[in-house]
């Protein structure tokens, strides 16, 4: 009698890291986030006490210290959900396209979700946050299919390369659309290039509210499209004879990350970097296997967003510098090194 052979899953025919190991960093991780939390909290242009976060949490604001904090409070939640979101679909979109410099602020994404809510804004009357949410992410899925189009063109179809520089392309010719549209509107002018820089400083528990459906659905969906990305990991051909529907897969996992990308351009701006840096920091904590990496980048960009909001409280005391700053500052180098990288391997 001869046995069947079994094709192995795609989890299985990746290089697996221990779980024990992860579940480690995850613990440590895990720390750190509580630690950001607490200075989030705590760190500003006022100290405050243990008292004053007591009865903030409690609903006072009698006392300078207590009002501060009541601020700080969704604001750190909005670092925490806008930074996970960045950093779960910027894994999301490394893992569609097979490409290591993807990114939502890269591959123009979030400057699409940008011009989409400057238009809603200046020629539409658009300045709800629930309109600001359609239209950030109508955008965010419009420029998301443009940029894969774009840099599919020509020999090799979509390489990393193409979609950088097809992304860079389109994120700088939006950001000019953008100038043109605002330049003439002095009533919304100032609003709109603060609300470009990015940041948490103005966060609401209201726009937050507004936000978490968007929010829940696209983690939910990119959470759920780690195995088909493990299968897209392995080449088309090999996803498809494993049983995968590629489309369909990488259409999913797509509209999940679009999903996070516009709810956090539309509440926080368009921070970028966020989701380039995260995910190869993630892997290499916990490796490639997406079960692992697409949970890690999440709680990693909530923690990377959640410090860089805090760094740019204590580096302009007693102002403060926006985290769209902060993140251009790490992640711009990074990218760097990740295209020299990349062209190295190409030679």
């Amino acid at each position: 009698m001869t046995s069947v052979q079994q094709s192995p899953t795609p989890s299985a025919a990746l290089p697996r890291r221990s779980a024990l190991g992860n579940s480690a960093w995850l613990v440590v991780l895990l720390g750190v986030l509580v630690l950001l939390v607490v200075a989030s909290v705590t760190v500003g242009s006022r100290d405050v006490e243990w008292a004053d976060i007591v009865a903030a949490l409690g609903g006072s604001t009698d006392n300078i210290g207590q009002g501060a904090i009541a601020k700080r409070i969704p604001r750190t939640v909005l670092a925490l959900l806008v930074g996970a979101a960045l950093g779960l679909a910027g894994a999301v979109m490394q893992g569609v396209t097979r490409n290591p410099l993807a990114d939502p602020g890269i591959l123009g994404v979030n400057m699409g979700a940008s011009l989409a809510v400057v238009v809603g804004m200046a020629w539409f009357g658009l300045w709800t946050q629930t309109a600001m949410l359609w239209v950030a992410i109508f955008g965010a899925g419009i420029t998301a299919v443009f940029v894969y189009m774009i840099g599919s063109l020509g020999r090799g179809g979509a390489t990393p390369l193409k979609l950088a520089l097809a992304g860079a392309a389109t994120a700088a010719a939006l950001s000019s659309f953008i100038t043109a549209i605002i330049l003439p509107r002095n009533d919304i002018a100032g609003n709109v290039r603060s609300w470009q820089i990015g940041g948490v400083g103005g966060a609401t528990f209201d726009a937050i509210g507004q936000a978490m459906p968007f929010l829940i659905a696209g983690f939910v969906i990119c959470l759920l499209s780690a195995r088909s990305l493990n299968s897209l990991a392995l080449g088309d051909e090999m996803a498809a004879g494993l049983g995968e529907r590629v489309a369909l897969a990488r259409g999913l996992a797509s509209l999940g990350a679009v999903l996070l990308c516009g709810a956090a351009t539309a509440i926080a701006g368009p921070i970028a970097f966020v989701g380039l840096v995260v995910p190869h920091l993630c892997r290499l904590l916990i490796g490639v296997d997406n079960r692992w990496l697409l949970p890690f980048s999440a709680l990693v960009g909530a923690a990377l967003l959640t410090a860089a909001d805090v760094v740019g409280r204590i580096v302009a005391r007693p102002s403060e510098i926006d985290v769209g700053i902060i993140t251009a500052l790490i992640g711009a180098p990074f990218f760097v090194y990740i295209v020299r990288r990349q062209k190295l391997r190409e030679l």
